[in-house]
C-alpha cells in the first residue's frame, strides 16, 4: 500500500494494490476510484485533498505481517 501526496496539484493518491488498472470510476467531480480486471479496488484519488482531508497527518494502525 502506498500513500502519495502531490503538493503542486493538491492531490492525494492511495494505492491499495500494485496491479493493472482497467477501469477508473468518477465517484464525484474530485474523487476517482481505480479498479482491476476483477473489479477490485486498486487505488483512490482525491483532488483538492487539503480541503477534503487532513493531509498534514498520517496514522498507520494494525499492519499485517
Amino acid at each position: 500500500m502506498k500513500v502519495k501526496y502531490f503538493e503542486d496539484t493538491d492531490t492525494l493518491y492511495i494505492e491499495f494494490r500494485d496491479t493493472d488498472i482497467v477501469e477508473s470510476r468518477d465517484l464525484d467531480e474530485n474523487t476517482v476510484l481505480d479498479l482491476d480486471a476483477d473489479g477490485n479496488i486498486c487505488a483512490i484519488t482525491f483532488e483538492h485533498a487539503s480541503r477534503r482531508t487532513d493531509v498534514t497527518r498520517l496514522t498507520v494502525e494494525g499492519i499485517a505481517a
